[in-house]
């Protein structure tokens, strides 16, 4: 049977201790990170101005600009547009999240 000295509970004290304290610094790393990617925005437009989109962090269009130049697009390729730049601004938005999400990710979170 195993026998246990007086330093042993000590050493696991610290041990816990530390540990929680690894815990607390994630959880506070982690919450940071949410607040970040609550505020990503992504924009995409065209080199004229005509189409302007704005895209969340979750690609969720937040805004859309139509400026003069967009009433001399045919509808369909005006409808083109607007998909390629939200897809655009989505994988921009994305990309920023993937920044701040990867130091959490790396190397378990240190």
């Amino acid at each position: 049977m195993e026998s246990f000295t007086a330093e042993q509970p000590s050493a696991g004290r610290t041990w816990l201790d530390e540990y929680r304290t690894r815990i607390d610094t994630i959880r506070l790393r982690a919450e940071e990170a949410r607040d970040r990617v609550a505020t990503v925005t992504a924009t995409a437009r065209t080199r004229d101005g005509a189409v302007v989109v704005t895209v969340d962090a979750y690609g969720t269009l937040t805004d859309l600009q139509l400026g003069v130049r967009a009433e001399e697009l045919p509808r369909a390729r005006l409808a083109e547009t607007v998909l390629r730049l939200s897809r655009e601004a989505a994988a921009d938005a994305a990309a920023q999240v993937a920044a701040i999400v990867e130091p959490l990710t790396a190397g378990g979170g240190r």
